[in-house]
């Protein structure tokens, strides 16, 4: 396979997708200025993500237990660091990085909390800590719906906003901001319909609906939603 055609892949299965590029636009933008730092992507799968922190400067390294992904990220024309690893004892020094980047991965494993731990040691006094995970709000509104998704997807554990304020404070970080995608019920509905169908019948599928979507959490309060993106930041000593 050509190295043009697996960049086209790449591009088509990470930012042609419902939520997917405004949610790491929005994590990448408060992360700030990535020029000269490092940056670790946790769970990142084939480091594409942490490829485009790399076009803004970053020096960075994606972390995942998938061989095969990484054996395609290497193949990707913006290619981080890829290290194989488990996201609950990160192979790297305490204090390592500036910026540690999460998307979505949280929810999937046996302990979170251990996770954040893990991220807050290898974080630099006073560096980013930008993630977002399944918070899925009203869940309970459509259990069978919610049954599928965790079944589909691994999810292990959901974490609305002020869950993950009090597990960040206990692993040494202080949230600087959050909000929601996916507000309204009408969208988290939506948001867990697209997750039983998967793939690209569902997320990829549905991109031409991401402006609306977009447009739906404009109008909607910011306190309830699918997914919650967090921006932390590790206290100094």
């Amino acid at each position: 396979m050509s190295p043009l055609r697996d960049d086209a892949l790449a591009y088509a299965g990470h930012q042609v997708h419902v939520m997917r590029r405004r949610e790491v636009g929005t994590l990448l933008s408060w992360a700030g200025d990535l020029n000269g730092r490092t940056m670790l992507d946790v769970a990142g799968g084939d480091g594409y993500w942490a490829g485009q922190a790399i076009r803004r400067g970053a020096r960075a390294v994606s972390l995942d237990l998938a061989r095969h992904k990484l054996a395609f990220g290497s193949r990707l024309k913006h290619r981080p660091g890829l290290v194989e690893g488990d996201a609950l004892r990160l192979p790297f020094a305490p204090a390592t990085f500036d910026v540690v980047m999460s998307v979505c991965a949280i929810e999937h494993f046996d302990d979170g909390p251990a996770a954040l731990a893990e991220m807050a040691r290898v974080l630099r006094p006073g560096g980013d800590l930008v993630m977002s995970a399944d918070a899925l709000t009203r869940a309970e509104r459509w259990p069978d719906l919610f049954a599928r998704h965790r079944e589909k997807y691994h999810v292990q554990h959901t974490y609305p906003g002020e869950r993950l304020v009090k597990l960040l404070d206990t692993a040494g970080l202080e949230v600087v901001r959050q909000t929601y995608m996916f507000r309204s019920e009408r969208a988290e509905r939506l948001y867990l319909g697209l997750s039983a169908k998967g793939g690209r019948v569902g997320w990829n599928a549905a991109a031409a609906l991401s402006p609306l979507v977009a447009l739906s959490d404009r109008r909607t309060p910011d306190t309830t939603g699918s997914v919650v993106l967090t921006h932390a930041r590790r206290r100094q000593p």
